[in-house]
């Protein structure tokens, strides 16, 4: 990844989310700026935008902060990479599978959703169709 430091508007707009979100994910302790300014402003790098992006990405699946935490620990440890005998690996590696898991199945019941939300809209389409006078000649 890219080692060039981004202020939190930059990586507002780049991940689509409020500067207040972002300082909140850094007080949940989600995710922390690479660096800071000399004058203390906070400095993010490309990881750690991914990481703002992964967090996005649960969000909307219902995924809580305790969750997020724990699948970020999970695939920041599974790329360290460094002292994992394989026991611990396959131990990650099932926490992340059930993470996967729980989004597939947020995602199919969001479909459910969607597709009733658009039967809906469609009934009320068909509705006002039926209900707008004729033109006359």
């Amino acid at each position: 990844m890219d080692d060039k430091h981004m202020q939190i508007g930059e990586v507002a707009t780049r991940t689509e989310l409020s500067l207040r979100t972002i300082r909140h994910y850094e007080e949940a302790g989600l995710v922390v700026p690479s660096a800071r300014s000399q004058g203390g402003f906070r400095l993010y790098t490309e990881t750690d935008v991914q990481r703002l992006m992964v967090i996005r990405r649960m969000k909307p699946l219902g995924f809580t902060l305790d969750q997020m935490r724990d699948l970020l620990d999970a695939t920041d440890r599974l790329d360290a990479d460094g002292d994992l005998d394989a026991d611990e690996r396959d131990a990650l590696l099932d926490r992340v599978r059930e993470y996967e898991r729980a989004a597939t199945e947020q995602v199919d019941k969001l479909r459910v959703q969607l597709s009733r939300a658009e039967d809906f809209a469609a009934t009320l389409g068909a509705r006002l169709e039926q209900n707008i006078p004729a033109a006359r000649p």
